[in-house]
């Protein structure tokens, strides 16, 4: 990963042995060249991350699920609200796909497991800054296979789209869990008409990704838990 520039990082959790294990790990992988990130400020509660975002407008927050003077979510949505335009990746001790549907719909790029911090966290942080979306692998297939009940939206989301029919069917698979081998033998088509099709679908909806795919479907309301 080259930068020109070290990439700003807001911290936000209420408890400052965790900030501070946060901080030795990035200072630790940015010493090292692997991570080119610098700490710029902490927070401890919405209401201070609120601001410092808007103030230090930050690459990168590392955001805390639960805040004892304010959840997450809320968070993040406050954060989307002041047109905030950095990557927020969530740092959470839930792993039931209800928690990571809503933070992943409020606005987070990415979701991390306390639990696995050591483990998650660079890869989690290259991930979301090679702007694609991380979830830990061992949730990610369940997550997205569990919600595929399409909203009354998909049509007319569809439409603003401009997707085609067969698109149309490529996006309800895609977002289904299905392979692009799994596709191809559904709609009687090669695989490599699917890749075209999936090509057209990210081009449209401005993704360069499944994964972004999927998740822009979610905060588009064709997907809804």
């Amino acid at each position: 990963m080259v930068r020109d520039r070290k990439l700003s990082v807001l911290l936000v959790d209420d408890d400052p042995r965790f900030r501070q294990g946060l901080h030795t790990f990035l200072d630790f992988h940015s010493s090292s060249g692997q991570l080119p990130l610098e700490v710029v400020a902490e927070a401890e509660s919405t209401e201070q991350a609120i601001s410092l975002a808007v103030q230090k407008q930050p690459d990168l927050i590392l955001l805390d699920l639960e805040l004892a003077t304010g959840d997450g979510i809320t968070t993040l949505i406050r954060l989307r609200e002041k047109s905030f335009v950095g990557k927020v990746l969530v740092l959470s001790a839930h792993q039931e796909d209800d928690f990571i549907f809503r933070a992943m719909q409020a606005g987070a790029v990415g979701y991390v497991f306390k639990n696995h911090v050591t483990t998650q966290l660079y890869e989690a942080i290259t991930t979301v800054l090679n702007s694609e979306i991380y979830l830990p692998a061992e949730v990610a297939s369940g997550f997205f296979r569990r919600f595929h009940t399409y909203s009354e939206a998909f049509l007319l989301t569809c439409q603003n789209l401009n997707l085609s029919e067969r698109e149309q069917e490529v996006l309800q698979f895609l977002v289904k869990g299905y392979s692009n081998e799994e596709m191809a033998k559904r709609l009687y088509v090669t695989v490599a008409t699917v890749k075209a099709h999936l090509t057209n679908i990210f081009e449209k909806m401005q993704v360069t990704s499944r994964t972004q795919a999927v998740l822009a479907a979610l905060k588009l309301g064709i997907i809804q838990a």
